[in-house]
């Protein structure tokens, strides 16, 4: 089993911060502007743009989503290319984010809130399976899809859950400060990218999934308000990474980032906005320098190992899930 990785934070997020007050009970769910997805680019602001205001002045590179005209769902928390419906599996697929992790219980898990949602919305016999794991990195899809769908053929209408890539992104960053060059940093990132869209191809043929099959996945959030700074959480230098990374990883995080929607796109599944709404919530929080600096108070949704929630950001990444799933 692989040791969990930390990732490491360099791309500014496109939210940067919302024009939603933090109130009391806004800690476990993303902030939620108002869009109206359907509007022609040539009308005004995009989409992604009314759900992410640039942050004014700022000069730090983030995603262009909009090159791919992305449809969003009305409460900027996905995209909203399926209308989900009569599931009758629900698989979790991925990484420690969704396997969940100490000291957070069980019970606060993000995949637990979703699963929950899940027999409420689809009825209480739909059957839910993790085949998730602490340390995966997007080349373990082959074995989660075989130990999820040994036969290769699944007769069930089925949702599969996943967050993945995390770890590739930390490990490429690890390699990037032991030498690798900017060009073999982009290669590395391609393969990530190519084993994540192929997983979502196969999930996607009629062949394994005859009755049909939903996908719904994140991309990858990060830890430091799009500060870059790696030293905010304690826990970053016990993982072995500096306090600056390889220049090479800022375009490598963009491109990442970008090829997440080119496949949500794509093959007309889902990417939840996990990295926009997360950013303001990470150890810069309290910066009002930082580009989602959310305002005073702002709660953590980080716990203290960097990378995984707390039980705030469970929550929140739970809404990101069922409130895509639910358009």
């Amino acid at each position: 089993m692989r040791r969990p990785i930390l990732l490491i934070a360099l791309v500014s997020s496109a939210c940067a911060r919302s024009n939603v007050d933090n109130g009391p009970d806004a800690a476990a769910e993303p902030d939620v502007p108002i869009v109206l997805p359907d509007a022609p680019a040539s009308d005004g602001p995009s989409a992604i743009e009314k759900c992410f205001p640039p942050s004014p002045g700022s000069a730090k590179p983030h995603p262009n989503y909009d090159q791919f005209q992305p449809i969003v769902n009305s409460q900027c928390t996905g995209t909203n290319y399926q209308s989900i419906s009569g599931v009758e599996r629900v698989v979790f697929l991925g990484d420690s984010i969704t396997t969940g992790t100490p000291p957070t219980l069980p019970t606060a898990f993000y995949r637990t809130l979703v699963a929950n949602e899940m027999r409420a919305k689809f009825g209480a016999l739909v059957e839910v399976d993790d085949c998730s794991r602490w340390g995966a990195r997007t080349d373990d899809f082959v074995e989660q899809l075989g130990q999820c769908f040994p036969s290769g053929v699944e007769p069930k209408k089925t949702l599969v859950v996943m967050t993945m890539g995390g770890n590739d992104m930390s490990a490429i960053a690890k390699e990037a400060d032991e030498g690798d060059t900017a060009a073999q940093t982009m290669a590395k990132v391609d393969i990530s990218l190519q084993q994540l869209e192929d997983a979502v191809t196969w999930i996607r043929d009629p062949a394994h999934f005859p009755n049909g099959a939903y996908v719904v996945f994140s991309n990858i959030y990060e830890f430091t308000d799009a500060t870059g700074d790696l030293a905010s959480c304690p826990a970053a230098s016990v993982a072995g990474f500096g306090d600056v990374a390889a220049p090479q990883m800022v375009p490598a995080y963009l491109r990442s980032t970008e090829q997440y929607m080119r496949i949500a796109v794509e093959h007309e599944v889902d990417m939840v906005f996990s990295l926009e709404n997360f950013c303001g919530h990470g150890f810069h929080r309290d910066d009002p320098n930082s580009v989602c600096y959310r305002g005073p108070d702002t709660e953590a949704w980080f716990d203290l190992t960097c990378i995984h929630p707390n039980p705030t950001g469970h929550a929140a990444l739970a809404r990101l899930f069922t409130t895509t799933i639910a358009e």
